[in-house]
């Protein structure tokens, strides 16, 4: 918990207002309030953006305040806490996946090289190799010790069935880029990155890694941890804060508003496929006319000339689609349902402590000794509170200037095509005729 106390340095930050449009129907003709400013954000002003530390148990300390007199000197040491934001100490590369075949199973490994500078680290590199249980087991123990923390995403668990190669190579590239973002993700985070069971999952061997997973809680326990959640979930939390309800309503909303757009932006990718496929037979068809019509040898070529240019242009567009968008919407799909979990994680903190305090008022015997739960309760809620409001905040900002980033990204590219193919046209059809195009016009009218 000591690490979420942290984090909740900057819990005065308000909290993002509900959504207050609803869900888009797909096919409808209101396509336009996919990207609703209220969920999304993605037009907000530069003015607006704020700055989180990646130490937040500084923010106080380091912030300006009206009340407080700001001398030269205490000017010199906040601009040098804030330039100080973007020196990285710790480096992290996912790659070269390797395969593996047992008697039992087939796997992939990757390798991990992390590059640092921390004292607390015995050495300044490390190599590891690490399959996807033990990213899965690395996520599942930041849960644990961070219940209200926001968990970067992993990618889903492929297996396809009666497949001899279970992995193809572009999927394996995918899922290499998506751990190599998972980890550094952590080491950006401003708790996560100190997280003990991080450092290990980046140095220890694959032995010693073996051996410290059955350090964890055992079967019961976390049997224990499931059954409660469950019994919460039914029992449904009854003194939620306003600012948590609004904060449920925008996850439900952002949730149905992302996956639509994942949705869509899949679509959309598979037609530009089936069109690019339908291309490139068109340009072999008119080479092959040309050799059967004397007068049009250069203005059939001239076209399969341009439907080549088009079909690279295309490819292009297509590889900026599936590098820059389809993996950035993908990621906050995930994080959607990472969010939801963390919510009711929260509600379980806060639904123990009301079932305490209800206890307490129906129960005289063991008095004492609820209070004192009650009190440590107390505690565990407001830590909790405070640690997801905090990062809150720094999660919304992240996906505003992530998703902003993919969507004017794709639309660049888009303009950069169509002027591509444009000009390639119109270059073509100018060297059909002895005049430019606009003189021709101007004669005919």
């Amino acid at each position: 918990m000591e690490g979420e106390r942290l984090a909740s340095g900057s819990s005065e930050l308000a909290v993002g207002e509900s959504p207050r449009g609803g869900a888009p129907i797909p096919g409808g003709s209101g396509s336009c309030s996919l990207l609703q400013a209220d969920v999304l954000d993605l037009d907000e002003d530069e003015d607006d953006l704020e700055v989180f530390s990646k130490d937040a148990s500084l923010m106080d300390m380091n912030s300006f305040s009206p009340m407080m007199p700001t001398s030269p000197l205490s000017m010199i040491n906040q601009v040098k806490f804030e330039d100080e934001q973007d020196l990285k100490d710790l480096f992290i590369t996912v790659d070269a996946p390797e395969s593996h075949v047992t008697t039992i199973e087939t796997f992939i490994t990757y390798r991990i090289i992390t590059k640092t500078s921390r004292g607390e680290f015995d050495s300044s590199e490390f190599e590891v190799r690490r399959r996807y249980q033990d990213f899965l087991w690395l996520k599942g123990r930041l849960e644990e010790a961070h219940p209200t923390l926001i968990i970067p995403p992993l990618p889903e668990k492929f297996i396809v069935k009666g497949m001899v190669e279970r992995f193809n190579d572009d999927f394996i590239e995918t899922r290499r880029k998506a751990l190599h973002k998972f980890l550094n993700r952590i080491a950006d985070h401003p708790t996560l990155t100190f997280n003990e069971d991080f450092k290990v999952f980046l140095t220890a061997q694959a032995w010693e890694l073996s051996s410290y997973k059955k350090q964890g809680p055992g079967l019961l326990s976390r049997m224990g941890q499931t059954v409660r959640a469950v019994a919460s979930s039914m029992r449904g939390v009854r003194n939620r804060p306003d600012e948590f309800t609004e904060m449920n309503n925008f996850i439900e909303t952002f949730s149905q508003k992302i996956n639509l757009i994942d949705k869509i932006s899949q679509r959309i990718y598979k037609e530009e496929r089936d069109y690019l496929d339908e291309m490139k037979e068109y340009g072999p068809i008119h080479t092959v006319w040309s050799a059967s019509e004397e007068d049009l040898v250069d203005t059939l070529k001239g076209i399969a000339s341009c439907i080549d240019q088009c079909c690279k242009a295309t490819e292009k567009r297509m590889s900026g689609l599936s590098e820059v968008l389809l993996p950035v919407v993908h990621e906050y799909v995930l994080y959607s349902e990472m969010l939801m979990g963390v919510m009711k994680r929260r509600d379980q903190i806060q639904t123990e402590l009301d079932s305490k305090v209800e206890a307490l008022t129906y129960r005289k015997a063991d008095a004492d000794l609820l209070t004192e739960e009650i009190g440590k309760l107390e505690d565990k809620v407001e830590c909790a509170n405070n640690a997801l409001k905090a990062d809150w905040e720094r999660w919304k900002q992240k996906m505003q200037n992530d998703l902003k980033s993919a969507f004017t990204d794709t639309a660049e590219e888009n303009i950069r095509y169509y002027e591509q193919c444009l000009a390639t046209w119109e270059s073509f059809l100018t060297s059909q005729t002895d005049l430019p195009l606009e003189e021709d016009s101007e004669d005919k009218i």
